[in-house]
C-alpha cells in the first residue's frame, strides 16, 4: 500500500478520472518527435515543435484526464490544454549520451521539482533507462540518482511518477526476437527494485512485460512465447509492485495497444491506467508538416480524437482504479 500526504492525494486526483484510472495523454517527446518530422524530409524547428504540441493539448485533452509535457517546448501547449486534465511535466533531458557505458540519466538543468510546481505540474515525470543486468556500478549510480529525484518530490510534497524502460547493454535491437526472450525479467525486476519505499516513487510507468509482436496467435513475428506464458508474464508484473501503475504506449498502433490492455485484464494485471503517446498523435505529424497547421488540426479533432476515444473506452473496462492502492497519511 502506498502512503502519501493530503496534498499528493489531491494532485493524483487531479491527473485521473473520478473513478481513479489514469487517461492521460503523453507528448513530451522531443527527440523522437524531431526524428519524426525529418524522416518526412523536413527540418524539424522549435517552432514546429512547440505548434504541434500546442495543437495536440488543445485537440486532444479534453478528452483526457492528464497530458505529459516537457518544460522545454510544452509550456504554451500546457497552457492550451482543456483545465479540466491534469498536468505533469517531465524532469529529464531526452535521449541518453551514447558515447557513456550505461545510458546514464540527466536532469533539465536549469529546472527543479520547485519550479516545475509553480508551472503548474500536478506531478513530477522522469524517465529512467534500466538493464537490471548492467554491473552494479552503473546500477548503483541510477540508484542513487532515482533516490535523489525522490527527495525532492518529497520535499515540494508533489507526486512522482517514474518512468522505466528496460534494454540490454549487450543487445542493439530492442525489438528482436533476442531480446523478447529477456525481456520479461528485465521488466519485473526493474519494477520490483523502484517499488522499494527509498525512492519515493508514486506511481510508475512501465512497458508491457512482452513484445506482443511475439506472442502466439496474436503478433505478426514467429513466436517467442505461448499465450499461456505471456499471460502469465502480466500476471508477473502486477505481483511485482504496490504501487499505482500505469502503461505506456512504446510507439506500437492505436489498434495493438488497445488489444495489449485487453490482455493485460485477461491476465489479472491491476493496471491503473496508460500514459499514452505515439499510438493516439503520431499520424498527425504527416498533415501538420506536409500540408499546416489547419491539416494537422483536422487530424487530430477527427482520428486523433477517436483513436483517445477508444482507448478511453478500454481503459476503462480493463484498468484498476488506483485508488485502492494508496493510503492518506495527513
Amino acid at each position: 500500500m502506498l502512503k502519501i500526504t493530503a496534498n499528493k492525494k489531491a494532485a493524483m486526483d487531479r491527473l485521473s478520472t473520478k473513478n481513479g484510472i489514469i487517461e492521460a495523454l503523453a507528448i513530451d517527446q522531443r527527440g523522437a518527435l524531431k526524428k519524426m518530422i525529418k524522416a518526412l524530409g523536413k527540418e524539424p524547428t522549435e517552432q514546429h515543435i512547440i505548434d504541434f504540441k500546442t495543437m495536440v493539448s488543445k485537440e486532444l485533452t479534453p478528452f483526457a484526464s492528464a497530458i505529459l509535457l516537457d518544460p522545454e517546448y510544452g509550456i504554451v501547449a500546457a497552457e492550451a490544454r482543456d483545465q479540466e486534465a491534469g498536468l505533469l511535466l517531465a524532469y529529464e533531458k531526452t535521449g541518453y549520451d551514447a558515447t557513456t557505458p550505461g545510458r546514464l540519466p540527466d536532469l533539465l538543468e536549469d529546472w527543479s521539482a520547485l519550479r516545475l510546481r509553480e508551472k503548474g505540474a500536478d506531478a513530477v515525470k522522469f524517465l529512467l533507462y534500466y538493464d537490471a543486468d548492467e554491473p552494479q556500478e552503473i546500477n548503483h549510480l541510477k540508484h542513487v540518482f532515482i533516490e535523489r529525484l525522490g527527495s525532492e518530490c518529497v520535499g515540494e510534497d508533489i507526486p512522482f511518477y517514474l518512468e522505466l524502460v528496460s534494454y540490454d547493454a549487450n543487445i542493439t535491437d530492442a525489438t528482436s526476437s533476442e531480446y523478447a526472450k529477456i525481456k520479461p525479467e528485465k521488466v519485473i525486476k526493474m519494477m520490483k527494485e523502484f517499488s522499494k519505499p527509498r525512492y519515493n516513487v508514486d506511481v510508475l510507468k512501465v512497458e508491457v512485460p512482452v513484445n506482443m509482436n511475439y506472442v502466439e496467435g496474436i503478433g505478426t513475428e514467429k513466436s517467442v512465447y505461448s499465450r499461456a506464458q505471456a499471460l502469465s508474464y502480466f500476471k508477473q508484473q502486477s505481483e511485482a509492485t504496490l504501487l499505482p501503475f500505469i502503461f505506456l504506449s512504446a510507439g506500437v498502433t492505436a489498434k495493438m495497444f488497445q488489444d495489449t490492455l485487453e490482455f493485460a485484464k485477461e491476465a489479472g494485471s491491476t493496471f491503473n491506467g496508460v500514459l499514452c503517446g505515439r499510438a493516439t498523435w503520431k499520424e498527425g505529424v504527416a498533415p501538420f508538416i506536409e500540408k499546416g497547421e489547419q491539416a494537422g488540426c483536422q487530424w487530430l479533432s477527427t482520428v486523433g480524437k477517436e483513436h483517445i476515444q477508444q482507448l478511453n473506452e478500454v481503459v476503462e473496462r480493463t484498468a484498476s482504479s488506483w485508488h485502492d492502492k494508496v493510503e492518506v497519511l495527513y
